[in-house]
């Protein structure tokens, strides 16, 4: 029997590459062979890491602003597209998988010129630029949001992928590491894969109050400046997230679409900051006023956020636990990954 190949695409930030990590297990159910194809970023770390061959192209980001690097935009995909495509004659897929980011761009456009079938994930409540573009050499586009699916018919919902990993937090991994009052809630900042500086700042701007009424952790990323405090946690990355996710009654974070999904499939209480329209294209904002209009989370908009706001937010968003945590049952998200994978086989031929 002929060996099964797929080759993985995506990458620029942690929303487009984990996803395809959480896939990989379900994944090596049924490939032979998977490698990845991205550039020489953070991609490359987190794959190299899981034991994926890796396999390097050269990519442009799609600058939105006019400049001189908006007219070389065509000149680098073309040269892209030509390296993606001689990797792909090497590689000989069955069939690719993007996750977005500019780096997918030149596979999934060189995947369609070798008649390769092109499977898409949208995370996000809107389709992104590279997915935008992608969606015309795709099969099939799969979305994380139901709504999403009303753009192409070429959509299909399947919810998010979502790490196993998720599932199997321990609390007790992390209590023994601080100062920890059992006898008061537990709240959580992250800012994402990089941090968040406004977010970071408005726990140092609030820490004293925080910790009288909680125990906090704080992921702060590498910039977050080191501060010490009873009953407060910081640390700049992790790779147990899933203990902090298990540790936490709520969590205040940015609205990517991982982040946001993960912690639904734990119905874990949300306090969204997202990041504002202007500082990216404005889908965290809608991702986080779907999320409150469907009673999945609390919002609080980053132009508010002061001491006196975030307390009042993460009270309420506390009082609301149990409202957060019937609805966020109901997506159902377990079963994502195995109907992406469904999705991913029948496009081979």
């Amino acid at each position: 029997m002929k060996k099964k190949t797929i080759v993985l695409t995506g990458g620029g930030t942690a929303g487009h590459i984990m996803p395809n990590i959480a896939l990989l297990p379900y994944l090596k159910q049924h490939f032979d062979n998977i490698y990845y194809i991205g550039t020489n970023a953070m991609e490359k770390e987190i794959v190299t890491k899981n034991n994926i061959p890796f396999y390097e192209i050269s990519a442009t980001k799609f600058v939105r602003k006019i400049s001189l690097n908006t007219f070389l935009i065509p000149f680098k995909l073309i040269k892209s597209i030509c390296q993606a495509k001689k990797l792909l004659k090497k590689l000989k897929p069955d069939v690719i998988f993007s996750k977005g980011g500019y780096v997918s761009v030149p596979v999934c456009i060189a995947g369609k010129k070798l008649k390769i079938p092109v499977v898409s994930h949208e995370s996000d409540l809107s389709m992104g630029l590279a997915n935008k573009i992608i969606l015309k050499y795709a099969n099939v586009v799969c979305t994380s949001f139901e709504s999403t699916v009303k753009i192409n018919k070429k959509c299909v919902f399947t919810g998010p992928p979502i790490r196993n990993q998720i599932f199997k937090g321990n609390k007790q991994n992390i209590i023994t590491k601080f100062d920890y009052d059992k006898t008061k809630k537990t709240v959580m900042f992250m800012g994402g894969s990089l941090g968040a500086t406004a977010i970071n700042e408005a726990v140092y701007n609030s820490i004293s109050e925080l910790t009288k009424l909680y125990n906090v952790l704080h992921i702060s990323g590498k910039n977050g400046k080191k501060i010490t405090a009873k009953n407060y946690y910081q640390v700049d990355f992790t790779d147990n997230i899933e203990d902090f996710f298990d540790l936490c009654d709520v969590c205040v974070c940015r609205s990517g679409a991982n982040t946001i999904f993960e912690l639904a499939s734990i119905q874990k209480s949300m306090l969204l900051i997202p990041l504002p329209k202007g500082n990216s294209r404005g889908d965290q904002v809608e991702n986080a006023k779907n999320f409150e209009k469907n009673k999945l989370a609390n919002v609080l908009f980053q132009e508010n956020l002061n001491t006196k706001n975030l307390l009042n937010a993460i009270e309420k968003t506390l009082k609301n636990k149990n409202v957060y945590a019937t609805n966020l049952q109901k997506l159902d998200l377990k079963n994502a990954n195995n109907k992406i994978v469904d999705i991913i086989l029948k496009q081979i031929k």
